[in-house]
C-alpha cells in the first residue's frame, strides 16, 4: 500500500414512509434522524476523510450493503460494519497484518479468497445451522461463509459479485441454492436480505472467506443482535471481545499452506491436489481410498456440462473416493482449486518407465498416454492394495454402494465395454498379472486398434484392457450392461421405473451433447445450474 488512508463512510438508511401513522410519530422519527446526524457530524475521524451518506428513501439491508462500495482499484478495501457492532482495539492491527501477509504477499495470495471475517464462526448454512465445531489449534482456517458482522472484502472479488449480481438480477434469476437454510431465509424476506446472493456468487466461483477462531467465545467483532431485519427483537451479544491482553500471538499469521479449508457444509476442501508424478499419486490414493477402493476418471473429450454433473451426482450420494486426470487444461485446473484431485496426464506420463521407453515411442499414438497414465494409476493402486474403477464422463451413478461393491466378486477383472467402465480388484493374482509388461500389452493393444481404423476417442482403456484379457484367456467377467445400467441414448423417458435397479445410466460418446442433456433433465438426472454449479448444497453425516 503506498499510502495508507483509511476513509469513514456512514451510510444511514432512512425510515420507512408509512401512511397509516400519525404525525406525532413521525415527528418523533424525524426528531431520532436529526440526532442520529448530529451525532455522525460531531464524531471526529483522524485516519483518512469521512463520508456520510443520508438515504432520502428507505433502501433495505441488500442496497445499503451493495451500493457502499466499489473499489476504484486493486489497493483499495472496505471493512464493513453494521450499527449494532462493536469491535475490538486490534480490529485494525489486525485486519493490516493480514492484508499484508494474505493479499500481498505472493507466497501467501490466492485469488480464491475474497476477504476476512472477524465474527465468531458459529453455524454451517448447509445442515440447517447446525453449530460448527472446530478443534481449538486452528486459530486461522478457510471457511466459504460469509460473516456480516465485522467483514473484510478484497476488491477483485467484490467487483465480480456485483456485476455476477447484476446479471443475474437483471434476467430474473434467483439465488436459489437448495440445501442451504439461508435459501430458507431468502424465500421468507425476499430482497431484504443480501447474503444469499453473494453465498450462491460463492458457490458458483468456489471462493473462500477468512475467519479467526478464537478461544471462550472471543472475537474481534461482536454483534449486539439489535432488533431489525434479521432479529424481531434484540437477542443481546453473540460473543465476547478479543482485548489487548486476551492474544499476545494475535499477529503471528500462518502461512497460507499450513490453514485448512472447508466448504459449506464444513467438509474439509484440499485445494490444489495435482498429481504429476508416480512417486506423488501413493499419498493421494491413501487420502481418499474408501473400502480400499478408488475410481479413476477420464476427462479427455468430456464436455464441462457432463463433468460438473457427474460432481454433482458424487455429491448428493457422498461418493468421495475418485480422482480425475487429464491434460492440462483450465477444467482441470479449476477442478483441482476447488478441491478435486487431479492427474496431469502430460506431465505424469514424462516420468513413467514405459513413456522412456523405444517400444513407446515407436508405437504409441497421442492419446495412448491416458491409457498409460490409467494403467499406472491401476498398478499403483494395486500395490497399496486397493481396486480401482476406471470410468469416463458420460455416466451417472444412481446407488451410493455402486463403486463400493464388484460387480462379481468371484472375477478379478471386470469390464462393461459399452459403457466404458471396468473393475480390477486388488488381489494377488492381479497384482501378479499387471506388471510393466502387461502394461505395454495394454498401451499396444491400444495402439494396435487405432491402426485398425477405429476411432481414437472410443479405442480407450476399457477397450483395451477387455480385448488384451480375452487375447491371453485371463478369467474376466463381461458386465451385463443391460441389467447393470440403463443406457439413455434412445430411451423414452415417459416410461415408469427405468432406473430400477439400475447402477447407473451412461451414453455413448457419438450421442450430442444436447442430447444427452435432454434425456438427463427428464429422467431428473441433470443436477447443474446455467452457470456449472450443483443446484444443491448436500452435507452427509460425518
Amino acid at each position: 500500500m503506498e499510502r495508507e488512508a483509511f476513509h469513514l463512510h456512514i451510510f444511514i438508511d432512512h425510515f420507512p414512509l408509512e401512511n397509516d401513522k400519525g404525525s406525532q410519530d413521525l415527528d418523533s422519527k424525524l426528531n431520532l434522524s436529526r440526532e442520529i446526524l448530529d451525532f455522525v457530524d460531531g464524531f471526529r475521524w483522524d485516519f483518512g476523510e469521512k463520508f456520510v451518506h443520508y438515504r432520502n428513501l428507505n433502501v433495505g439491508l441488500q442496497s445499503q450493503w451493495l451500493e457502499a462500495w466499489w473499489p476504484s482499484s486493486d489497493d483499495e478495501f472496505a471493512f464493513v460494519v453494521e450499527d449494532d457492532l462493536e469491535v475490538s482495539p486490534l480490529y485494525f492491527r489486525f485486519l493490516k497484518a493480514l492484508i499484508l501477509n494474505y493479499y500481498y504477499n505472493q507466497s501467501n495470495f490466492s485469488p480464491v479468497i475474497y476477504g476476512a471475517s472477524l465474527q465468531r464462526p458459529r453455524f454451517v448454512p448447509g445442515k440447517h445451522g447446525n453449530k460448527l465445531q472446530l478443534d481449538s489449534e486452528s486459530r486461522l482456517f478457510l471457511y466459504q461463509l460469509v460473516g456480516t458482522w465485522g467483514q473484510l472484502l478484497f476488491p477483485r472479488p467484490w467487483k465480480e459479485f456485483r456485476l455476477w449480481y447484476d446479471a443475474n438480477k437483471t434476467k430474473g434469476i434467483k439465488p436459489i441454492l437448495d440445501g442451504m437454510v439461508t435459501t430458507g431465509w431468502y424465500k421468507r424476506m425476499g430482497e431484504r436480505i443480501w447474503t444469499p446472493w453473494f453465498i450462491k456468487f460463492i458457490h458458483v466461483h468456489g471462493y473462500f472467506n477468512i475467519y479467526t477462531n478464537f478461544m471462550n467465545e472471543t472475537a474481534l467483532s461482536v454483534s449486539h443482535r439489535d432488533a431489525g431485519v434479521n432479529y424481531g427483537k434484540s437477542a443481546g451479544p453473540d460473543s465476547y471481545l478479543v482485548d489487548e491482553n486476551s492474544s499476545s500471538n494475535l499477529l503471528e499469521l500462518q502461512p497460507l499452506s499450513s490453514l485448512s479449508w472447508y466448504d459449506f457444509c464444513f467438509r474439509e476442501v484440499v485445494p490444489n491436489t495435482i498429481v504429476k508424478s508416480f512417486d506423488e499419486l501413493g499419498a493421494v490414493l491413501n487420502s481418499i481410498q474408501k473400502l480400499n477402493k478408488i475410481i479413476l476418471v477420464n476427462l479427455p473429450k468430456a464436455s464441462e456440462y457432463a463433468v460438473r454433473n457427474l460432481l454433482c451426482h458424487f455429491e448428493r450420494l457422498a461418493i468421495g473416493n475418485y480422482i480425475f486426470m487429464g491434460h492440462k487444461s483450465d477444467l482441470l485446473l479449476d477442478l483441482a482449486r476447488r478441491g478435486h484431485p487431479v492427474i496431469d496426464v502430460d506431465q505424469f506420463s514424462l516420468g513413467t518407465k514405459l513413456y522412456k521407453s523405444q517400444k513407446f515411442q515407436e508405437s504409441s499414438k497421442g492419446w495412448t498416454k491416458e491409457i498409460l497414465v490409467s494403467a499406472s494409476v491401476v498398478k499403483k493402486a494395486l500395490e497399496l492394495h486397493y481396486s480401482t474403477w476406471v470410468m469416463d464422463c458420460n455416466t451417472v451413478p444412481l446407488s451410493s454402494n455402486l463403486f463400493l461393491e464388484s460387480p462379481d466378486p468371484s472375477y478379478d477383472f471386470n469390464t462393461g465395454k459399452n459403457f466404458k467402465l471396468v473393475f480390477i480388484k486388488s488381489s494377488p493374482d492381479s497384482s501378479r498379472i499387471w506388471v510393466d509388461d502387461f502394461l505395454y500389452k495394454v498401451i499396444a493393444m491400444a495402439d494396435s486398434l487405432g491402426t485398425k481404423g477405429s476411432d481414437s476417442m472410443v479405442v480407450n482403456f476399457v477397450q483395451s484392457v477387455d480385448k488384451l484379457l480375452e487375447q491371453n484367456s485371463i478369467k474376466y467377467n463381461k458386465i451385463d450392461e443391460m441389467q447393470f445400467g440403463l443406457c439413455i441414448d434412445t430411451i423414452d423417458s415417459s416410461q415408469t421405473n427405468l432406473t430400477s435397479g439400475k447402477k447407473l445410466a451412461f451414453w455413448s460418446s457419438n450421442v450430442e451433447q444436447e442430447k444427452a442433456q435432454k434425456q438427463l433433465v427428464e429422467l431428473g438426472m441433470w443436477v447443474v445450474d446455467s452457470d456449472f454449479s450443483c443446484k444443491a448444497v448436500v452435507c452427509h453425516q460425518s
